[in-house]
């Protein structure tokens, strides 16, 4: 029955449907849309900004100082939080909309939700062309949030305040879609914004979206079963579907029950504990020893919630048994499909509770069990080696910085990274102790993300330890959430390592021929090469010029205590140090373990440089080992 109507300004209409949405899953009820993060312009002051101001007990609002930082902030927020709870993003028209492209991409890319909000140019074009205006004079109806389209997991551009119920109804069940979610776009013209229209009550009445567990149908299940029953060396895949269905007891449950191994992907890392009797800790090109070795030998993987990315498969190379079949547990059927694998689509709770209980009293051989069991002890004996400092009053490696990280950081911290040679570190070394506190953002590895991103944590976490581990590249993407943490007072730790360069990228040029050209940060040279001197940069000085306390250590003793101070202090934080190349001192000490399976990145296929010409007979050699698994 109708209740009547109001009359609000189409930006005023949002913000309340916004706060009035929900999702619902096992019973727990949260509200979806926690925040709205802005920087405002002509394309949104007066529209939504006034709105957010009239509704501020509704809606908080947050200041940001990058709209894409506000996007990686709103997607640490997500993805803490499982994909239930969102947060929005409004800009004005033009650079501030384009600046949301990035965001868009890694949280599409990742599947994570996250609503855009851009301001655009008027749906009336009384006074076209507008400031920061792009024409394109073969079509009126185009502007720069365009570029949103292909970006988005749904796009709207509301020219009529009438348009605005049936499109934010279709965004948020994209949100709230447990499969198929990331970034929502409803480009918002600035004249429509500030329109008033008579609303119905209803609109903003409270709704909630329950995000179901839907089980395997029985044929597939029975399928499925029967493969694992007939197996004789399986590995399951751990990937971010069974973060997102908080499915990590019944993994363990299953895991313990079978005995069959688990590896993880840079999003299923944390799915188990790493001292559980069955974790191997991570798979593919940055994965252990131990659990490449399974994989190669797997006649039988089961895929949870993964999406099966080249540093998975190892660029199609790493499931080397001629007679390997693919089990995919999976909500998403573009993925529950891949490498040809039986499609067991559900909800990764309740997919891996169906298998467990349909396989009681079905276990792994103990001779297999044993063999990987020794493979994991090894593996873990080379991680306590690559943390090892022999000399407390050397300079620390970058392995020896998370051996540090390893003795201070608590069960419950949580550590965001995102791009360089890190995140293959910690997903070879890092002993993860808890489902949420391996947060590395490796779908689309996007350099910036990480501080930005701790925020969004912090937000959707207040009481949490949380920890960004950058690189100088990387921090001298976007360091200006710095300034957002000073002003909203949030306990960051950043952990700046100083390498003076690109020391990931750089490995990999040299690898592929490119003999590391154009990747550290050094003055050029007459032959045009960047070989001289050291820029001189004081990153420590720039995060302290921001409003960061700055700690300085020198030496991988000084390096623990200040991790210490770090983690106790109250505000803001950064420890900075300068990391040095391991040296030669014993086998494997401050070392990080060479990759253990291949990554497909092209090489030339002509060159007059003979380290191109190496470069590329090691490539094809590899090539070899491709396959298409049908």
């Amino acid at each position: 029955m109708s209740q009547g109507t109001v009359r609000l300004t189409v930006a005023q209409a949002l913000v309340r449907f916004l706060a009035a949405q929900h999702t619902e899953r096992d019973g727990v009820r949260r509200r979806l849309v926690g925040a709205c993060w802005g920087i405002f312009g002509h394309g949104n002051v007066a529209g939504l900004g006034q709105a957010l101001l009239e509704y501020r007990e509704l809606m908080p609002y947050l200041q940001g100082r990058n709209e894409q930082a506000m996007v990686h902030a709103a997607v640490g927020y997500a993805r803490h939080s499982h994909r239930l709870r969102a947060q929005a993003v409004t800009t004005s028209i033009g650079p501030g909309a384009t600046n949301l492209v990035t965001g868009a991409a890694l949280a599409s890319v990742n599947r994570l939700p996250v609503l855009l909000l851009p301001g655009d140019t008027f749906a009336t074009r009384v006074a076209d062309p507008v400031l920061q205006q792009l024409e394109v004079p073969q079509s009126g109806d185009v502007s720069v949030n365009d570029a949103l389209r292909p970006v988005s997991r749904y796009f709207d551009r509301i020219t009529r305040p009438e348009a605005l119920i049936p499109a934010a109804l279709q965004a948020v069940r994209v949100l709230t879609d447990p499969a198929d979610t990331g970034a929502v776009t409803l480009a918002l013209p600035q004249d429509v914004q500030a329109e008033a229209y008579d609303w119905p009550e209803e609109f903003w009445a409270p709704r909630v979206w329950p995000v179901r567990r839907p089980a395997p149908d029985p044929e597939s299940l029975a399928e499925a079963v029967e493969l694992i029953r007939r197996s004789r060396r399986p590995l399951l895949i751990a990937g971010g579907g069974v973060r997102y269905s908080e499915a990590e007891a019944a993994l363990a449950e299953f895991a313990s029950a079978t005995g069959v191994p688990v590896a993880s992907t840079q999003s299923g890392k944390g799915s188990l504990r790493h001292d559980h009797p069955q974790d191997l800790g991570g798979v593919g090109h940055t994965g252990t020893e131990v659990a490449d070795r399974m994989a190669r030998e797997a006649d039988l993987v089961i895929g949870v919630g993964t999406r099966y990315t080249d540093f998975t498969t190892a660029s199609h190379t790493l499931f080397a048994h001629p007679e390997v079949r693919f089990v995919n547990l999976n909500l998403a059927g573009h993925d529950a499909h891949k490498l040809s694998g039986l499609a067991l689509r559900a909800d990764a709770r309740a997919g891996l509770a169906a298998l467990t209980e349909a396989l009681a009293g079905w276990r792994l051989d103990p001779e297999r069990v044993a063999d990987y069991q020794r493979g994991k002890a090894g593996w873990e004996e080379r991680v306590t080696r690559a943390y090892a400092a022999p000399d407390p009053d050397a300079h620390p490696t970058q392995t020896q910085v998370l051996g540090a990280l390893d003795q201070v950081v608590g069960d419950r911290d949580v550590l965001v990274n995102a791009a360089g040679s890190l995140p293959g570190d910690l997903h070879k070394l890092w002993r993860t102790r808890d489902r949420d506190q391996y947060h590395v953002e490796y779908g689309y590895s996007c350099m910036g993300y990480e501080i930005p991103a701790a925020l969004g944590v912090l937000h959707a976490q207040p009481d949490a330890t949380v920890w960004a581990l950058v690189g100088d590249g990387t921090y001298l993407m976007m360091p200006t959430e710095i300034v957002t943490a000073v002003q909203q007072g949030l306990p960051l730790k950043l952990v700046l390592l100083q390498n003076h360069g690109y020391a990931s990228i750089g490995g990999l040029s040299r690898l592929t021929g490119a003999e590391g050209y154009g990747t550290a940060y050094r003055r050029p040279t007459t032959d045009g090469l960047l070989d001289g001197a050291p820029l001189p940069v004081d990153l420590a000085t720039n995060a302290a010029s921001l409003g960061m306390e700055v700690l300085r250590p020198g030496t991988v003793a000084e390096l623990v205590e200040a991790l210490r101070v770090a983690r106790a202090a109250t505000g803001p934080v950064c420890v900075h140090v300068e990391t040095v190349a391991p040296g030669e001192g014993a086998p494997d000490q401050g070392t990080p373990p060479e990759a253990q399976a291949w990554w497909d990145v092209v090489v030339a296929e002509t060159s007059e440089r003979s380290a191109t010409r190496a470069a590329r007979q090691e490539y094809e050699r590899h090539l070899a080992d491709r396959r298409h698994h049908l």
